[in-house]
């Protein structure tokens, strides 16, 4: 870890963007769905129980508790909160002086306190993910801000590498946790291998990419969920491999993973974060352009270190060869020539798996020990070489609260990963469950496990709004981004989370009462609440409801798949399943029934919005200048810029008479000067 400041600085700028996007993603969205005349206000989540105030925001961890003293509804301190974390994403995306301890700090306890109160619009793996990370950025994060480039370079401190540790585990746990819940869950089409024929047309949001993939020969589906078992299963405990080449290997198979994701399917910031994560594996040979291309010349190397390189070398093919030999038995690969395809097949026994889970849980466990044990040794070992009392004294200091964090964070870290296998969890040292159960409203470790089970098998379900004046004439209600009108293309909204269209993919696969919140939604519908409304649609000349709110709604089950093709201006098929809401009216003895089941009668009168000061003023103002602007282009726009001040410096050149910038930021001296004599 110690030649990995490049790779940090990557962590520390991608961190900053994916909370940039978090928070103005959620920006967009908060009217909507917190405000006043949202679908769940926020305003509910909050109120004192009569407890001292450090105990209820220990128990409600959210700066939101603070927002009357600025004069602001909840609503308008999220806002507000938001705009200061896209603010703070922003600048430590640009500004290597923000990229300190403190701004890190901010942006985790923001994002934290909308979490607090997000309810089911904020309870997805990503979010978790997020907050997770930004934690460990906080640690990452330097003490002090790194001098200009042209300066001396500050010294690297002996603890920078074990926080950086974390990172690189809590990759090996979201990726190996991903691999192992989808034959955990007993899903049939991953244990048939047929998961992919499903999942591109009936994941939450396809992209156009999705209907290409969709339409691919069935072999080569099964052949990548062959693929995706090896890189999330197999794959992940070469991340701690001593060989750098194997830790690259590893590296490339996982970026070419999210990218393939990213392609076919619209996940937000998850996949951009699950990159970030990934910088772990790198390291700033590899990342400096001089060491890769090889444009200096080669020193003569001793046989010592030649034969260490060799050795080196059979391990990494052997490695390879166990893979490779491994896929090819346990799926039963067999390349047919005649019909040019390779076929495949699970032949180990769903008893057989649960086994060798057993078997490994705990050597996961221990190489992770053992991993941060060296981490640990080596940097005590650079302490050793720090000179000089008085820094040798702060160095040691900052080491002990650094490595007892890191050794905290992993043990924690230990008992949602063990959630995979009941019988380990079992027999973790209570002290773990202690630790994290003491932390565990923090999210500072979380268990994670992503496509579980293949949903839609039969077609996917969605739930398609209508509306109506009379009763007898009813009119769909469109989404933005979800699927609706066959003739509509999929959208392309990354790392835009429509949160609203997400839930309602949730919603179609059960019925409504598992789903409260959409009776909200109806209510809201039906007053014509223009804040709800923007969720549907951003420009309300598309609503179809929008001069005067329909009279009922009612809602409808459709089973949609992916047009053949050669069906000219369609995108999708749909069929008609069932009623999903009943039609119902304000008034109506249904609704106010469901309401009051489901705890949704605000019987207390709202709090009056601030309005007269000069910060709602301000909040207000921002909020009608960006009303007109779709979140994904408001999206694209921000990191277009942030773009533009990085790169138009580097094209326009150095200033006549001042030394042009180092290719990477943040590179070491040492680099340099080695640079400098070898040529």
């Amino acid at each position: 870890m110690a030649g990995s400041r490049v790779p940090r600085q990557l962590f520390l700028q991608g961190v900053a963007a994916v909370f940039m996007f978090a928070f103005v993603s959620l920006y967009t969205q908060i009217p909507g769905l917190y405000g006043p005349e949202g679908i769940l206000p926020a305003r509910r989540t909050l109120r004192p129980q009569g407890k001292g105030r450090w105990r209820q925001l220990w128990e409600a961890p959210t700066l939101l508790w603070e927002a009357p003293v600025l004069g602001l509804d909840t609503a308008q301190g999220l806002e507000l909160l938001s705009l200061v974390g896209v603010l703070l994403g922003l600048g430590a995306l640009l500004l290597p002086a923000l990229r300190h301890l403190l701004v890190y700090l901010l942006l985790w306890a923001g994002y934290l306190s909308a979490c607090q109160v997000g309810q089911v619009f904020l309870y997805f793996q990503w979010d978790s993910l997020l907050l997770e990370t930004g934690f460990l950025a906080v640690l990452v994060a330097p003490l002090r801000p790194r001098p200009p480039s042209n300066r001396k370079q500050v010294p690297t401190s002996p603890h920078e590498g074990l926080p950086f540790w974390l990172v690189r585990w809590l990759l090996f746990r979201l990726m190996f946790s991903s691999g192992v819940v989808k034959l955990t869950s007993r899903c049939p089409t991953w244990w048939g291998l047929t998961a992919l024929t499903y999942h591109y047309e009936t994941q939450c949001l396809p992209t156009p990419a999705a209907w290409l993939a969709h339409w691919l020969p069935t072999w080569l589906h099964r052949l990548s969920v062959v693929a995706t078992f090896l890189i999330e299963i197999a794959v992940p405990p070469l991340f701690f491999a001593p060989i750098r080449r194997l830790r690259l290997a590893a590296f490339y198979s996982q970026v070419l993973l999210q990218v393939l994701i990213i392609i076919t399917g619209n996940y937000n910031f998850f996949n951009l974060l699950t990159l970030v994560l990934t910088t772990t594996l790198l390291d700033d040979r590899h990342l400096a352009t001089e060491s890769s291309w090889g444009h200096h010349k080669r020193t003569p190397t001793s046989w010592p270190r030649a034969l260490l390189a060799a050795l080196s070398l059979l391990v990494e093919l052997a490695v390879y060869g166990l893979l490779a030999c491994g896929t090819i038995h346990y799926f039963g690969l067999e390349v047919d020539l005649a019909q040019h395809s390779i076929h495949s097949k699970t032949t180990f026994t769903f008893h057989q798996f649960s086994q060798w889970l057993k078997m490994v849980m705990l050597p996961t466990m221990w190489m992770g020990a053992a991993s941060l044990t060296w981490e640990l040794l080596a940097a005590l070992w650079r302490w050793t070489q720090v000179h000089g009392c008085l820094q040798k004294l702060q160095a040691a200091v900052q080491l002990c609260i650094f490595g007892t964090a890191t050794v905290a964070l992993f043990t924690a870290s230990l008992v949602p990963y063990s959630y995979m296998e009941p019988g380990t969890h079992g027999r973790l040292w209570t002290g773990a469950h202690r630790l994290f159960g003491a932390v565990e409203h923090l999210q500072l470790a979380n268990s994670y496990g992503l496509f579980r089970r293949m949903t839609g098998l039969g077609g996917r379900p969605e739930v398609v709004l209508e509306g109506s004046y009379d009763g007898s004439h009813w009119t769909e209600i469109e989404f933005m981004y979800k699927p609706g009108n066959v003739s509509r293309p999929p959208p392309l909204v990354v790392p835009h989370q429509p949160r609203l269209d997400w839930q309602m993919w949730f919603a179609a696969l059960g019925p409504h009462t598992h789903s409260p919140w959409f009776t909200s939604l109806v209510l809201r519908l039906l007053q014509g609440k223009e804040p709800v409304i923007r969720l549907l649609q951003n420009d309300p000349v598309r609503y179809p409801f929008y001069e005067q709110p329909p009279t009922y709604i009612r809602a409808q089950r459709y089973k949609y798949w992916f047009s053949q093709p050669g069906e000219p201006g369609r995108w999708w098929r749909r069929q008609w399943v069932e009623e999903f809401f009943p039609p119902v009216s304000l008034g109506d003895p249904t609704l106010e029934l469901l309401l009051r089941q489901f705890g949704l009668e605000d019987k207390s009168p709202a709090r009056p919005r601030g309005s007269s000061g000069m910060l709602p003023q301000s909040l207000l103002w921002v909020r009608a200048q960006l009303a007109a602007l779709e979140a994904p282009t408001l999206l694209w726009g921000l990191l277009g810029a942030a773009v533009a001040v990085r790169v138009l410096p580097a094209l326009l050149g150095p200033r006549k008479g001042k030394p042009a910038a180092p290719v990477l930021e943040g590179s070491s001296s040492s680099s340099a000067q080695a640079s400098h004599r070898r040529k």
